[in-house]
């Protein structure tokens, strides 16, 4: 049998220490709100930058998308102009019934400033003596590429005959004067074909005009609007 100092150490073994805390019901559930608070405040912090990043992606891809559609998807009208012209088998009579007539070769142009290629069809180019036609020329169908300009020379015959008849005293004027002015107008139809899935059908309008001198036999002040 044990005897009582025995007893007395084992009973001293089996009491807790005296220095260590046990918490009660109420501090343990104060602990357990404040984390589950602070798990709430992390997972609030996460939400509000995921947040701002998609914010900050849709801001972002709105000016892409301004960016894109001020400069590559913006359609532009392609530019058809006369760049230079000369005059061969120049005939002139200035005598009671003046004429005139001559033979031209003409430089064009077309200016496709679009992020895509222009198709254009047929067309005719047709020159002016004060309304009256003097001469034209047809432009075949074809295609500029992105961003380039497409030049070619055509060659056409200017008669005056109908002209003269039809402003009779106002070419009389003109022929005195040895400055006889003339004018080009024309149509092109076409389409611009941007990025392969849009495209937009454009017509390039020419509107020249330039002066026949009569004493050189060249053409002057070609000015296209």
């Amino acid at each position: 049998m044990m005897s009582e100092k025995e007893q007395q150490q084992s009973i001293h073994t089996m009491d807790p220490p005296a220095n260590v805390y046990t918490p009660n019901e109420t501090e343990a559930a104060a602990a357990a709100a404040h984390d589950g608070t602070r798990e709430r405040e992390q997972r609030k912090k996460k939400r509000t930058k995921w947040l701002l990043y998609i914010v900050l992606f849709a801001i972002f891809h709105a000016a892409v998308i301004a960016v894109l559609a001020v400069t590559v998807l913006k359609v532009r009208t392609p530019r058809f102009r006369i760049r230079s012209a000369t005059l061969h088998n120049f005939n002139l009579d200035t005598t009671i019934n003046p004429s005139l007539s001559a033979r031209m070769n003409a430089e064009f142009s077309i200016r496709n400033a679009n992020f895509g290629r222009y198709r254009y069809q047929n067309g005719v180019v047709r020159f002016l003596y004060h309304g009256t036609p003097v001469g034209e020329v047809i432009i075949r169908n074809a295609r500029v590429h992105w961003r380039s300009s497409r030049r070619f020379n055509v060659a056409l015959d200017l008669d005056f005959a109908n002209a003269a008849r039809v402003n009779n005293s106002q070419f009389a004027r003109d022929m005195g004067s040895g400055v006889v002015p003339i004018r080009s107008e024309s149509r092109l139809r076409g389409r611009v074909d941007l990025l392969f899935f849009m495209r937009r059908n454009r017509a390039s309008n020419m509107n020249c005009s330039m002066e026949i001198i009569t004493a050189t036999q060249q053409l002057r002040n070609i000015v296209c609007k």
